[in-house]
């Protein structure tokens, strides 16, 4: 199995990224360059452990969230590949391209 660097809930919180948990499969994604108005916020009382749900929405490019999933995916394939010692290296290779998604509005 490849080497990924493990991170605890608390850590990665504070952590600008991307993260995975493959046991509850939850992708969460960390980015510490909105600045929200703290005037809002100056009439209530808040624990560093409580969080305001700002919208349902997920603000990401689901195309771009889709293919840095498959890098991530192939460069897992290849560090097992290469620490097995096996051939499956060249199979990867040609693996490396990614294939347009079907329902993007790119597609042609």
């Amino acid at each position: 199995m490849a080497e990924h660097r493990r991170f605890e809930l608390e850590e990665l919180t504070n952590r600008p990224g991307t993260y995975f948990n493959p046991v509850t499969e939850v992708l969460i994604v960390v980015d510490d360059s909105p600045v929200v108005d703290h005037e809002i916020f100056s009439g209530e009382e808040f624990d560093s452990d409580e969080w305001v749900q700002i919208s349902e929405e997920t603000p990401l490019d689901e195309r771009a969230r889709d293919e840095l999933l498959e890098r991530f995916q192939l460069s897992g394939k290849r560090a097992l590949a290469v620490g097995e010692g096996s051939d499956e290296e060249e199979e990867l290779d040609e693996e490396d391209e990614l294939e347009p998604d079907e329902e993007s509005p790119d597609y042609d």
